[in-house]
């Protein structure tokens, strides 16, 4: 199914299943860019509960003004993100991604510092460690500060590449961002704005803003957005096999490229279906997304 999505006109396939059948149904050097955000292996079940505020007098949450609010709890989603060994889960799915990428591909990996250094390793011997082009830094500020060491604000992503004589880099096409300090630069170079480098400073996706779904592990659309927009061309195909809330495919979309999603887990499904809501043009393989729209109307 994902074959005819391939070379077909569909501008999508989402995929409810098993990542590696995924790939390994897939044909070599087929995908322009992949982007995965595998779980992290933090030894515990990651869930977000979703919450609806009301005005009440005795409410359990002080707003503005001392104003209080009663807290309902609307629902939650959560996924385990448990593995006894977590690069024997990833190995094989590594090594076909590197089979279906294409020759001019990037592979980016998204990881925290449990597992960023483990994986590299295995990364290096897939790849080539010649293949190997950035660990980007994303920075937040988000969250608790433990007072018994360095507050952990970042995630790892690992660049690589398919050939590293031959890939896609845009540079002229990466959104630039604000100068530090813009009066040493001149105005024309504080108008234009400079490239970001392997360090990006970005905000998690906002709690109460327009691009929350509710997914646990959702990532800000900025993210995927810069990665899309660096690393494929227009009408490229871009795949990832860890889809979660379906952000990269949001991007995918935005900019022009193709996409494929793959999830195993029905409530990500379920969140995907309604961030495409009335997008035509996409091919679903497994699930239904009438079952959950029609729903929502009930």
């Amino acid at each position: 199914m994902t074959l005819d999505v391939i070379n077909s006109h569909a501008i999508g396939a989402i995929c409810l299943a098993d990542n590696l059948d995924i790939l390994r149904s897939l044909p070599s050097e087929s995908v322009d860019l992949i982007y995965i955000d595998p779980p992290f292996n933090t030894g515990k079940d990651q869930q977000r509960v979703q919450l609806k505020t009301t005005r009440s007098e005795h409410g359990d949450r002080v707003g503005f003004q001392g104003r209080r609010y009663q807290s309902i709890v609307l629902g939650s989603r959560r996924f385990s993100d448990v593995f006894d060994d977590y690069l024997a889960f990833l190995e094989p799915r590594l090594i076909e991604a590197h089979r279906v990428l294409a020759p001019h591909g990037s592979f980016y990996v998204h990881l925290d510092y449990r597992e960023v250094h483990y994986c590299k390793v295995l990364l290096d011997a897939i790849f080539g460690r010649e293949s190997f082009v950035n660990e980007i830094i994303w920075a937040y500020d988000y969250g608790g500060r433990p007072k018994n060491r360095w507050p952990p604000k970042h995630d790892n992503i690992l660049l690589y590449v398919k050939n590293p004589a031959e890939y896609v880099f845009n540079v002229d096409e990466i959104e630039r961002i604000p100068y530090m300090a813009p009066g040493l630069v001149g105005p024309e170079k504080a108008a234009r704005g400079k490239l970001p480098t392997d360090t990006w400073w970005h905000t998690i996706v906002p709690t109460n803003g327009a691009e929350k779904t509710g997914y646990p592990t959702q990532k800000p659309l900025g993210i995927l957005r810069r990665i899309v927009q660096a690393s494929s061309r227009r009408g490229a195909l871009v795949l990832d096999f860890f889809a979660g809330s379906g952000t990269t495919g949001v991007a995918a979309l935005e900019l022009g490229r193709r996409f494929i999603l793959v999830d195993n887990n029905p409530e990500a499904l379920a969140v995907i279906a309604r961030r495409f809501a009335g997008i035509e043009g996409i091919v679903w393989v497994g699930f239904d997304p009438a079952s959950v729209l029609d729903h929502g109307r009930d």
